[in-house]
């Protein structure tokens, strides 16, 4: 459709630039009485080559004009190679592929785990349903008169402008242990979830570690900044549940850590200083925490 409007707009253009310039039409038809008689005279020289190409062939020319028998590899060369760069550009890609093969040779582990089966993320939660649900947990912790007790909601509140729910800037080797997760949860619990944050921007990191009961981790500390770590929330009858002091959201949390742990994620409920029961983050052995590698990390295999 894109290209029928192209193609449309642009002769559209030609048309009323004939129409609006004579001496355009003029040149054009000059041209063109110049260019039928030349035309003629190319068009028989190439029948003419073709001739002596066909001539070539023959069993009495093979040794006379084995120079022309040349032209046939090239042609045939020619059509080769653009029969291939055809077949690159046409062939749609296949994210799925080549994520699986990535993670076959990166990771094997959690290609193991997978069967070989590429997940595909739910869609992105709708941001009333967040802010309502943050609204409510803070009427909840207001109830048990403790503001500072979870303080987890600040992350969600501050730099909310900045706040990245895209699946594809998680890398691939933490992308899939979590959905993976997602899948668990719901074909043995029910539970269905979302994702409030995943990756996250070394500014807003930075904005959140001047809160210490929030975070603290500084830009390059955090998982968040490597594609590595997410946030997670529950949808319970059309809203998200965030506050684990509810009865129902404590006891999806509890599943969700044993879930995350189970296919070598860590989860944040297990923290001895500040509980964060809602995050899972995968420890990459040997990762090198600096701008260069968070950068590597978030655009592997686009």
């Amino acid at each position: 459709m894109i290209t029928f409007i192209i193609i449309s707009f642009i002769a559209l253009v030609c048309i009323l630039s004939l129409l609006l310039f004579p001496d355009l039409r003029q040149k054009i038809f000059s041209t063109r009485l110049n260019f039928l008689p030349q035309s003629k005279k190319i068009y028989q020289q190439c029948l003419q080559f073709i001739g002596q190409l066909n001539q070539a062939t023959t069993a009495n020319k093979l040794q006379t004009h084995w120079y022309l028998q040349q032209w046939w590899i090239l042609i045939a060369g020619f059509f080769l190679i653009l029969s291939i760069l055809i077949f690159v550009i046409t062939r749609p890609v296949d994210t799925i592929h080549t994520e699986a093969s990535y993670l076959k040779n990166v990771d094997p582990q959690v290609y193991a785990l997978l069967n070989g089966e590429m997940l595909t993320p739910p869609p992105e939660v709708d941001d009333q349903l967040v802010d309502a649900a943050i609204v409510q947990a803070m009427q909840i912790e207001k109830s048990y008169q403790n503001t500072n007790a979870h303080v987890t909601f600040d992350s969600f509140t501050t730099g909310k402008t900045l706040i990245d729910r895209k699946w594809e800037h998680m890398n691939p080797r933490f992308k899939q242990r979590l959905l993976m997760v997602f899948k668990i949860m719901k074909e043995r619990y029910n539970y269905e979830l979302v994702l409030l944050e995943g990756y996250r921007s070394p500014e807003r990191q930075s904005m959140l570690s001047n809160n210490m009961n929030t975070t603290r981790a500084k830009a390059y500390q955090s998982y968040h900044q490597f594609g590595l770590a997410a946030d997670i929330a529950f949808k319970k009858d059309g809203k998200v549940l965030i506050s684990e002091r509810d009865p129902w959201t404590w006891q999806a949390y509890q599943a969700y850590g044993e879930v995350a742990e189970s296919v070598g994620l860590t989860w944040g409920g297990r923290w001895k200083n500040l509980h964060d029961y809602g995050h899972t983050e995968y420890r990459m052995p040997g990762l090198q925490k600096t701008a260069e590698m968070a950068e590597k990390l978030t655009n592997e295999v686009e």
